[in-house]
């Protein structure tokens, strides 16, 4: 018997790419997801990177009645990975009460049904925004949580205070919160990328859909930052490896001699790149020249972000291997696959 993992959000973007990394690593994955903001077609694509066709089924995670039946089909899973989430910050903003209604009610019914079914095992898709405006720099999982500048940012940190205090009164489930930096670039087939429905709200995805005639401009949001460029910094971190960290993860939960019912960290590159320097790489790596203006900072960014990701090197025995350069490749690549 394969050891079953319940990824949901399956068909998003870090989801799908977490999917094939659990596939190609023997798992049984099944995937779940509204289809919200992703595409059924990428359940496809998956089987063709891998080979095998993973289980999907179409249910909003908000529904109860939905979840519940859904996670007694599935009670044999040995963990969840959730992902199901919405995620722009800029639509938080202006949707909070939609925001905080989905995210939350989300992870409660999850938690909830985990618990009910005897799942042991819970992966957090957590993020940076948990820290707000940072202290110093780089962030360690030790600096102070803060109230992030979105109502995004808020629903994972509200979040991961529910799962530290579940974990407490629950019998049997460990979990794991990853705080993600910024994840960006697509798997080296060219089958899966990231693909947000409607207008892009991340960096990337616009960058190269404005290369790709789509759109006709990219604002780039703040050009009076007190950053090297004005341009605001982020940790940039290939999906790819933010995959494999959560197959580390996995493996971290499912340690015998591990003791701590809940862990937190970090996931980035530690290497800070303004907005200038992501355009600059994908102008070298695509050949492109884009077509770009600055715009007024958006309501909710920080300056800047970047990781130390020391912790996951040391106890999840993870790290990145992959370049800004290999980031904005694949992405192009990906959206050329598009066409």
């Amino acid at each position: 018997m394969k050891n079953k993992v319940i990824i949901t959000g399956g068909t998003g973007y870090i989801g799908s790419h977490t999917a094939v990394e659990f596939i190609q690593n023997g798992f049984e994955v099944v995937l779940v997801d509204n289809l919200s903001n992703s595409d059924i077609s990428i359940v496809d694509r998956i089987e063709k990177i891998t080979g095998i066709k993973p289980e999907f089924e179409e249910i909003d995670l908000t529904d109860i009645k939905k979840t519940s039946s859904f996670f007694k089909k599935h009670k044999d899973a040995k963990g969840v990975i959730n992902f199901a989430a919405l995620k722009a910050v800029g639509e938080s903003v202006q949707k909070p009460i939609e925001y905080y209604r989905n995210n939350l009610n989300i992870l409660l019914n999850v938690l909830e049904n985990m618990e009910v079914n005897s799942i042991s095992n819970f992966i957090f898709s957590s993020s940076a925004t948990v820290y707000g405006l940072p202290d110093k720099l780089p962030i360690t999982e030790e600096s102070e949580t803060k109230r992030p500048t979105s109502p995004y940012g808020n629903t994972k940190k509200v979040g991961e205070e529910i799962i530290e205090d579940f974990v407490k009164i629950a019998k049997n489930v460990k979990a794991i919160s990853l705080r993600y930096f910024n994840p960006i670039g697509a798997h080296k087939s060219g089958l899966i990328g990231e693909a947000p429905t409607g207008i892009p709200n991340n960096l990337m995805p616009y960058i190269t859909q404005v290369a790709a005639g789509v759109r006709k401009e990219l604002k780039v949001f703040g050009k009076d930052y007190d950053t090297k460029d004005g341009t605001a910094i982020r940790d940039y971190i290939h999906v790819m490896d933010l995959a494999v960290a959560h197959m580390a993860a996995f493996k971290r939960l499912n340690d015998t001699g591990k003791d701590q019912k809940y862990e937190i960290f970090n996931i980035g590159t530690g290497i800070g790149y303004s907005v200038l320097d992501v355009i600059s790489s994908f102008e070298k790596t695509s050949k492109q020249k884009l077509n770009y203006s600055f715009d007024d900072r958006r309501e909710g960014d920080v300056p800047m972000l970047y990781a130390d990701s020391s912790k996951a090197s040391k106890v999840l025995h993870w790290g990145t291997s992959l370049s800004l350069d290999d980031m904005t490749r694949s992405s192009w690549e990906w959206e050329e696959s598009l066409k």
